[in-house]
């Protein structure tokens, strides 16, 4: 079949800046420890000082128009130095592991060239992160940006090209595709050595259909429990904190809120002093109505604020509210409020224990949101540890903001991303934090033992089973 000119002009394109990031690639395939750790931190440097922060996040929201200057701000100049942070002291160049035990050696290699994909979402500090992550591997980075954000994806990545330069290293290593399409982003895939794929459920799964190897992640739809136990006040807030973070335009935003009946009427009027304001009567299908159009989220009141969406809805918002509560009893397609919402919107169920609160996290996000992630507030470790062994997710974050937390955070371990792996139950091939580590390949060096192994005789290998059948 003949294919069009501008699926040809994409090839070509794609093609061209493939051939200058191998180029790049190579000249620091060979770099030391200290000069891919030098480069990281100027590329860091480049884009977290700030001024140039202040310059970023404001045009952030100016060309996207989702979000708001403080959480842009937050994620380019916090979110890209704690990322440094995370890993500026691994070991990613040379042997990178050793296990005695086993005699075995792992040594690090680039992958390449990866081809990266970029959400409208958070286009601040993606990029960088990314960008950071492929080359601490000794990989050069093609950057494909939402088309919503395509400028801000050009800024950011000028200032790391310039920081590369003056590091004497080729600015190549970081492209961006200035003018975006589907052709192009397509064609990054086909031709990249690891995609990594953050964006909507369609193109994660283009990438995962590309045939190259990739690495995707999953739909959130955070589900935070609080039980008996919770500091209220503390959860309140920090509730608060993650619903209203850069207006929710992270996808682990809190959109479903389990509280124990016991102290549920108390938890309603802490979060309505936090700024919530609770959604009743003709206003709930009101808000419905704007938040979906025909099944599908509404593009236009995604990460906007909380006085946008009700005017849109015509609900009188009080002076001083900041974020919607949707009382909620069921979860699936009849009760669209248990879906991600990408709003400042939280349902709010009520629950009896951390049986009720398991089982409904596992009913809502069945629904959406599997694999990604859920939380509690609570002083309980048996009811942390059921709700972690009961539920179908990749992370449980304990009494911590979820949108600020489980990408990783200065008060946590986990590592810091901005890409969340949701395993199986969210259509991924890995479920953990991606870093560095998925981008590079690694040697296994293996030497014999200094004792080999024995098998052990049948009667003491098979004694558990022996006589059974």
């Amino acid at each position: 079949m003949e294919q069009s000119h501008e699926v040809l002009e994409a090839r070509d394109e794609i093609k061209a800046m493939m051939a200058r990031a191998r180029a790049a690639q190579e000249q620091i395939a060979n770099y030391t420890q200290e000069q891919v750790d030098e480069l990281i931190t100027a590329m860091v440097w480049a884009v977290a000082r700030e001024d140039v922060s202040e310059k970023i996040a404001q045009f952030t929201v100016d060309e996207t128009q989702l979000g708001n200057y403080a959480g842009k701000y937050l994620k380019i100049h916090r979110k890209t130095r704690a990322t440094l942070v995370d890993i500026i002291n691994d070991k990613s160049v040379g042997v990178i592991e050793e296990d005695p035990e086993r005699n075995i050696v792992k040594i690090a290699k680039p992958v390449g060239v990866i081809g990266a994909l970029s959400p409208s979402t958070n286009p601040e500090a993606t990029p960088v992160i990314k960008a950071i992550s492929a080359v601490k591997g000794r990989n050069a980075i093609i950057i494909a940006p939402h088309p919503r954000a395509k400028l801000t994806n050009k800024m950011i990545c000028d200032y790391m090209r310039e920081a590369i330069v003056a590091m004497g290293a080729p600015a190549d290593l970081v492209q961006s595709i200035d003018v975006p399409s589907l052709d192009k982003t397509n064609e990054l895939m086909r031709q990249c050595d690891r995609i990594l794929a953050t964006g909507g459920e369609a193109m994660v799964s283009a990438a995962y259909s590309s045939g190259t190897p990739a690495l995707g992640v999953g739909v959130g739809n955070a589900v935070i429990t609080v039980d008996d136990t919770a500091n209220l006040d503390e959860a309140a807030e920090k509730i608060r904190i993650s619903k209203t973070l850069d207006l929710a335009a992270s996808c682990s935003s809190d959109n479903s809120v389990l509280v124990f009946e016991s102290v549920y009427d108390e938890f309603l009027e802490k979060l309505e002093r936090e700024g919530g304001f609770v959604i009743k009567g003709e206003d709930k299908p009101k808000l419905q109505a704007v938040i979906w159009e025909d099944g599908h989220l509404n593009p236009k009141i995604v990460a906007q604020h909380a006085l946008t969406i009700t005017g849109k809805a015509g609900i009188d918002l009080p002076e001083g509210k900041q974020f919607l509560i949707v009382p909620e009893t069921g979860a699936g397609v009849d009760y669209p409020f248990s879906g991600e919402k990408l709003t400042v919107t939280m349902a709010l169920y009520k629950v009896k224990d951390i049986d009720e609160a398991v089982d409904l996290t596992n009913r809502i996000q069945a629904y959406q949101g599997q694999g990604h992630s859920c939380g509690i507030y609570s002083y309980n470790d048996e009811h942390i540890m059921k709700l972690a062994m009961g539920t179908r997710t990749s992370r449980v974050m304990v009494n911590q903001p979820q949108s600020a937390s489980n990408s990783g955070n200065l008060w946590n371990g986990m590592r810091q991303t901005f890409s969340l792996g949701c395993g199986s139950w969210g259509g991924n091939s890995i479920n953990h934090n991606i870093t560095w580590r998925d981008l590079v390949n690694e040697t296994w060096v293996s030497k014999p033992l200094a004792v080999t192994k024995v098998l052990p005789p049948d009667e003491e290998l098979f004694a558990k089973v022996i006589g059974k059948f």
